[in-house]
């Protein structure tokens, strides 16, 4: 039996290929030891694999978690909150996706352009007295570094269902709010919105806090992947000390430094 593994940014560029079967007579094996047998016969990306986390079925899976061959499994390596120390790599390509969206329309994937007031309606209610739309774009220029595009990948169902999950946070938090994120995939270009957030609530206040708290949970816990292409190479940003499924990740949402999380402001 093989236990099939999706691969992506990173991880995919150091072992060049998107996919990859590791043969097994056990019918389940504990997540540690799936990486361990990764790192191990994939040595020049064994760091890497060892910092990722599985994601099995689409939910982040424990160390000490039990896959089987049948779970849909995928290799996810530390996403773009961060700025990381990441080394130029050679591109592989991914092939290309149609635009996605979630079951309610209010939180999609795109390799077109973003419309900041198409995703703002989506969140218009006769009720709110505000809204925030969030606009991230891509910077050219930080400290002496000069940044030509950014690329992005993801892991796209899982994606848009953490996107949604992070909707459902909101409204937990701040009751009767709602959220909706379209995010970039593929090359964006200097001056080009890779993410567009918007929030409506009854008050300003709660309006706020949720917009902060939806960016910096997308930067925690999604599964997309930023490349910079900057002149002199190109190097997939890499969040230290990534942990997607530790407690204190909601509670410590509205601290995180932004001006660490990556080139947009």
């Amino acid at each position: 039996m093989n236990y099939r593994i999706q691969c992506f940014a990173s991880i995919a560029e150091r072992i060049g290929r998107a996919e990859l079967l590791l043969p097994s007579d056990s019918d389940t094996i504990r997540v540690i030891e799936l990486k361990q047998t990764l790192a191990a016969q994939y040595p020049e990306a064994a760091e890497l694999i060892m910092r990722s986390f599985v994601a099995a079925n689409q939910q982040y899976a424990p160390d000490d978690s039990i896959v089987t061959p049948e779970d849909e499994l995928a290799i996810i390596p530390p996403v773009s909150g961060g700025q990381g120390n990441a080394q130029p790599e050679e591109d592989v390509s991914q092939a290309n996706h149609n635009d996605v969206s979630s079951t309610n329309g209010r939180f999609r994937l795109t390799r077109q352009s973003i419309d900041a007031q198409a995703v703002e309606r989506q969140v218009s209610h006769p009720n709110h007295g505000a809204t925030i739309t969030f606009s991230g774009t891509t910077r050219e220029i930080t400290g002496n570094q000069q940044t030509l595009t950014l690329e992005y990948d993801a892991y796209i169902p899982m994606a848009l269902q953490v996107m949604e999950q992070i909707g459902d946070e909101v409204e937990t938090r701040w009751p009767g709010t709602l959220t909706a994120i379209t995010h970039r995939l593929g090359t964006v270009g200097i001056g080009e919105a890779s993410v567009v957030i918007s929030v409506s609530a009854p008050h300003r206040a709660s309006c706020y806090e949720a917009s902060r708290y939806a960016i910096d949970r997308l930067k925690q816990i999604v599964p997309i992947w930023k490349k910079e292409v900057m002149s002199d190479g190109s190097f997939w940003v890499d969040q230290p000390n990534w942990n997607p499924i530790a407690r204190n990740h909601a509670d410590n949402a509205n601290h995180t430094d932004h001006a660490d999380l990556h080139k947009q402001d």
